[in-house]
């Protein structure tokens, strides 16, 4: 009787309670969508690292990297997926830690949390790929949503023995962090900020974090170029358009919702033909060429906003409007035969740009062909009117309040929006359209 007893419990208990993996399910909280190799790229407010990075075809050596990150919720477990997408030669990543940064390159104390790949302490990673770590644990963590924890920054160490060869990285990251000097050693331990005396403006290796969060969590990707990637909005002050439309869904919905940040300064929808880490561009990979893993490979993503095509039709770019609306098409198709629902997003003017390779009338005029399509298919299941909040009918050039460059200073570019111009762009989106299904 009492083993029919202590059967009956178990079966209880094991058809009442949700497992974990009902109850929750791994979403992307953050990315750093990668280009190069080092230092093939357009990075914002970067400091002189000759010296940090003395010949780029060696790469790093026998150094450690603090990369600050700030996820867009936290979760009770972690996990970081390292790449050496741009490299030429394996590169092995030991010493690997996740924590939480309480300032400058210093982790709060007891935060520092040691990360495993396949139980192991390091992982070689061969050019071409990259590798996600076994979920880490974060005791700082109580609950999802903790207010301590919101606007907070992850410090993901890492500590790279030998050279490491080309460097994989995303260039215009728009936030602070931090590495050693050569040979200096594993440092990535360290709670100290002493340990990592050089600063960058720029990720390098690291290109996803995953939190755990309820299987309903909604995961949003701004996808697309420099005006997603935030040139021109202010160093450390994550006001690109997808913080401030992130702030606003946390606000609305709490932590239901997560948005990503997709953009690459210069990307395009339909080139380069090729790229690759002889051939690089600094724009990055095409659309199409990084459409798997900066959005198909990641975890949960439930919506995309795509605004792209400006640096199609640039000087560098000079591709047809069809050649465009032809590769968007493609990958809105790609993104929906994975579930995933795609908003088109009207691209900003570069009338007028200083820019050498924008500004001119066959660009505008380009640019104003594909905002009709943007605006009319059916491919996508609504458009946010980004041209709308950014042009200065008068002028068909950038709103003058736009213009002032909030990261280095200086008049501006009439391409790029500044802060004000980030925050008109983030406020003006419908929170329940980018929030609902086709």
């Amino acid at each position: 009787m009492r083993n029919i007893f202590l059967f009956g419990l178990f079966a209880l208990m094991m058809f009442s309670q949700p497992t974990m993996a009902q109850k929750e399910k791994w979403v992307t909280s953050w990315i750093g969508s990668v280009q190069g190799p080092y230092p093939v790229g357009n990075p914002s407010a970067q400091p002189n690292l000759s010296v940090v990075f003395p010949t780029p075809a060696l790469g790093a050596n026998n150094q450690s990297f603090r990369l600050i990150v700030r996820p867009d919720i936290w979760g009770k477990q972690t996990r970081v997926r390292l790449s050496n997408a741009l490299g030429t030669q394996p590169i092995t990543f030991e010493n690997v830690y996740v924590g939480l940064q309480l300032g400058s390159a210093e982790i709060v104390k007891g935060s520092n949390q040691s990360v495993s790949f396949g139980g192991k302490k390091s992982v070689t990673i061969p050019p071409g790929q990259s590798a996600w770590s076994d979920p880490v644990t974060l005791p700082f963590v109580q609950k999802l949503g903790d207010a301590n924890l919101e606007g907070r920054n992850m410090a993901v160490s890492f500590y790279i023995p030998g050279s490491s060869g080309p460097m994989t990285w995303h260039a215009k990251a728009l936030t602070t962090s931090y590495v050693t000097a050569p040979n200096a050693g594993s440092k990535a331990s360290d709670e100290m900020e002493v340990s990592f005396p050089f600063s960058t403006a720029s990720w390098f290796f690291l290109d996803a974090v995953d939190m755990t969060a309820p299987t309903s969590t909604k995961v949003i990707v701004g996808f697309g170029d420099s005006i997603t990637d935030g040139t021109a909005s202010t160093m450390n002050g994550d006001d690109r358009w997808p913080d401030v439309l992130s702030r606003r869904l946390h606000k609305a919905y709490g932590n239901k919702v997560v948005v990503l940040n997709a953009g690459i300064g210069g990307n395009q929808v339909a080139g380069p033909a090729e790229y690759s880490p002889t051939k690089p561009f600094p724009g990055g990979p095409s659309s199409s060429m990084r459409l798997e893993r900066d959005v198909l490979s990641l975890s949960g993503i439930t919506t995309v906003i795509w605004l792209e095509g400006i640096n199609d039709f640039s000087k560098n770019g000079n591709a047809s409007t069809q050649v465009v609306i032809d590769g968007m098409t493609d990958g809105v198709r790609r993104l929906n035969a994975a579930g995933i629902n795609v908003i088109g997003a009207t691209v900003t003017s570069a009338f007028g740009s200083s820019s050498a390779a924008h500004g001119f009338q066959e660009q505008d005029d380009k640019r104003k062909a594909l905002n009709q399509f943007i605006r009319t298919s059916p491919i996508f299941s609504s458009y946010i009117d980004f041209d709308e909040v950014i042009l200065d009918p008068a002028t068909g050039q950038m709103k003058p309040e736009f213009v002032p460059d909030s990261t280095i200073g200086g008049a501006g570019d009439k391409l790029h929006p500044n802060r004000v111009g980030y925050q008109a762009m983030g406020n003006s989106i419908n929170l329940k359209q980018v929030t609902s299904s086709k």
